[in-house]
């Protein structure tokens, strides 16, 4: 039974590898492109570890994986953050249908 529980992880996780990658590809610009980058491909290798986790016998490879799991969650958002900054500080176009920039608080002219 556990393997089956692994296996829905691990396809899980795999499913949200792939949103993200054709995120990446299909988002117009760096900002949309960031967001792909991060939130799906995240929980993606979340899902994912967690399914090994759970087929992995003794707590110190479990303890390893645990602590990549809390890596990933505390740099992905950050290095997320800074590549939008820069981005954004650099004068970057937002897309043309982009109506509204939380940067400013404004709303674009269509």
């Amino acid at each position: 039974m556990m393997e089956w529980i692994a296996a829905l992880f691990l396809v899980t996780g795999g499913v949200l590898a792939v949103i993200a990658a054709v995120g990446l590809h299909r988002f117009a610009d760096v900002f949309a492109r960031m967001h792909a980058a991060t939130k799906p491909a995240t929980l993606g290798l979340v899902m994912m570890l967690t399914g090994v986790i759970l087929l992995l016998p003794g707590p110190g490879p479990i303890a390893k994986l645990m602590l990549v799991i809390l890596l990933q969650f505390i740099t992905a958002p950050v290095g997320a953050h800074l590549v939008g900054r820069a981005t954004f500080r650099a004068g970057t176009e937002l897309a043309p249908d982009t109506i509204f920039d939380d940067s400013s608080k404004t709303i674009l002219d269509e």
